[in-house]
């Protein structure tokens, strides 16, 4: 399998909103509807606003993963969304990582200082995977005052972008 990533457009939003869904309510158990969640249903303007955007991972022209990042300030980015589906999962396949690393590429050349992330404690092999990435668990209280929380992260991390 051949993937690429490339910039959220609405053509996408269906399979966006298909491909989330199910992961956050039947592989994680997280009680969260779409009406819970009005980013996805109007991605552009909630994540392309300054150093913010969103990408989709395509295996072919299928959305098999996702990743979109908010600008809340101070040259620091919240990530969000990074989602990618359990049959295309795995570090052999990759896809995870060509989506963090899109992401990482897009902050260093907008001089981003620093992206923070919130998750919940369920997730286990992610958070590995942001360790792996150089993320470092962080304290609720140690958040910056303008990171947008989510109501069921209770697991927080943060990355120092190298330039």
């Amino acid at each position: 399998m051949s993937y690429r990533v490339v910039e959220y457009e609405d053509k996408y939003q269906q399979a966006v909103i298909d491909l989330i869904l199910p992961i956050q309510q039947i592989e994680f158990n997280v009680l969260v509807t779409i009406q819970d969640q009005p980013d996805l249903q109007n991605i552009p303007s909630f994540y392309k606003k300054g150093n913010g955007n969103f990408w989709v991972a395509l295996d072919e022209n299928k959305v098999v993963g996702t990743i979109g990042q908010i600008d809340f300030g101070n040259d620091q980015v919240a990530l969000r969304k990074m989602f990618v589906h359990r049959d295309h999962r795995g570090k052999e396949k990759g896809v995870a990582q060509l989506l963090l690393d899109k992401l990482k590429d897009w902050c260093n050349q907008r001089k981003v200082k620093s992206i923070f992330l919130g998750t919940i404690d369920t997730m286990h092999a992610a958070h590995q995977f942001y360790k792996k990435n150089g993320f470092t668990e962080l304290l609720k209280t140690e958040l910056p005052k303008t990171f947008p929380l989510m109501r069921v992260d209770n697991k927080f991390f943060k990355c120092n972008i190298l330039r």
